[in-house]
C-alpha cells in the first residue's frame, strides 16, 4: 500500500512559477514508476509527466504542452517526487495529482489546485 500526499500549489500569475512535492509513504518507493496528471474543470484528466522507477537512470516523459517548461525529478532518499513548473500559462490551470503504478497497483493523491491567473 502507498499513500501519496500532494503539496505546492497555489495562486501564481501568468509567468510565474510553482513547485509540487508528492509524498509517498509506504515501502519500496523505487519500485513504482511516478507520474504527474492534471485535470482542468470539465475535461479529461491527462498526462503531464512521467518518471521511471527509481535506478541509475530515470526515463522521462512529457506532454507537448508543458516540455521545455515543467521538470519531474524523484529523491529516493525522500520518497517524493517533484514537479517544477516554469512559464506558466492560464491553461495549465488544474487539479494536479501524483501517480505511483507498479504492475497491476496503482494509487493516486487527492490532489492539488494550481490557478495560472493575474
Amino acid at each position: 500500500q502507498v499513500q501519496l500526499v500532494e503539496s505546492g500549489g497555489g495562486l501564481v500569475q501568468p509567468g510565474g512559477s510553482l513547485r509540487l512535492s508528492c509524498a509517498a509513504s509506504g515501502s519500496s518507493f523505487n519500485l513504482y514508476a511516478m507520474g504527474w496528471y492534471r485535470q482542468a474543470p470539465g475535461k479529461q484528466r491527462e498526462l503531464v509527466a512521467t518518471i521511471t522507477s527509481g535506478g541509475r537512470t530515470n526515463y522521462v516523459n512529457y506532454a507537448g504542452s508543458v516540455r521545455g517548461r515543467f521538470t519531474i525529478s524523484r529523491d529516493s532518499a525522500k520518497n517524493t517526487v517533484n514537479l517544477q513548473m516554469n512559464s506558466l500559462k492560464p491553461e495549465d490551470t488544474a487539479v494536479y495529482y501524483c501517480n505511483a503504478v507498479a504492475g497491476r497497483l496503482d494509487y493516486w493523491g487527492q490532489g492539488t489546485q494550481v490557478t495560472v491567473s493575474s
